[in-house]
Order: structure tokens, then C-alpha cells, then sequence
């Protein structure tokens, strides 16, 4: 249930950031920076602070290679749906959707891979004592 948590969160962040609708912080901060601007900036840097948290995560936990070996597996079992024509990519919105669903499963990965890792193995990962 965590892990679907983490990425069930990861997902509202990327959708809230951006999506097709019209309701998305992009999308209303263009409109409205003049008329609300601190409330944009707010808005603006609580979206970055939630970025920061899940990309050092990840980057932290599975790397660089693991985002990409991630973001390789959800692109080819949506080629595998394509292929079997479960999936048609001619409307524009579901291609962002899958998008944000592909990037939500990475970061979601990201932040529970030292969950996962501990279940697997038994072994608790440690931060470096430098920072």
C-alpha cells in the first residue's frame, strides 16, 4: 500500500504541474500571474519542493541508469499494448496522460526502491555520513 501511495502522490504532483485540462498550475499560472502573483510564486515553489524531495530520492535510491532501465519497461509495455492494438496513440491528451503515468511510475519507483530493496534483501540502505 506505500508503494502505491508514493506513486499514486507522485502522480498528483506531475498532474498538478501539468496536464491536458484546464486544471493545472501551468495552465493557471499563465493566466493568472498578474492578478495573483504571490499566490503563484507559493504555489509555484511548494510544486518544486515536492520535485526536489522525489528526484533526490530516486536519483539517491536507483540512479540515473535505474530512472532510464524504469522509464524503459513502461515505454515497451506500452509498445506491447500498441502492438496488440490495446492502445491508440492518436489522441493527443491520452499521450500526455501516459506521459505523467510513465514519469509517476519512475519517481514512485524511485522513492520506494529502498523499501523494496530492504524487503528483498533484508539489508537497510544508510545515508552518507558527509552530508
Amino acid at each position: 500500500m506505500g508503494m502505491f501511495l508514493r506513486w499514486l502522490f507522485a502522480f498528483g504532483l506531475l498532474a498538478l504541474t501539468y496536464n491536458p485540462t484546464e486544471w493545472n498550475f501551468v495552465r493557471w499560472a499563465l493566466e493568472n500571474y498578474e492578478r495573483y502573483l504571490s499566490v503563484t510564486v507559493l504555489m509555484g515553489l511548494i510544486l518544486v519542493i515536492g520535485y526536489i524531495i522525489y528526484l533526490r530520492a530516486t536519483v539517491r535510491s536507483i540512479g540515473g541508469f535505474g530512472m532510464f532501465l524504469v522509464l524503459a519497461v513502461v515505454g515497451a509495455l506500452l509498445w506491447v499494448l500498441y502492438d496488440f492494438g490495446l492502445l491508440d496513440l492518436e489522441n493527443q491528451d491520452l499521450n500526455v496522460w501516459l506521459g505523467i503515468f510513465s514519469l509517476s511510475v519512475v519517481l514512485g519507483i524511485g522513492l520506494s526502491w529502498s523499501h523494496v530493496r530492504r524487503q528483498l534483501a533484508g539489508q537497510h540502505d544508510v545515508d552518507d555520513i558527509d552530508e
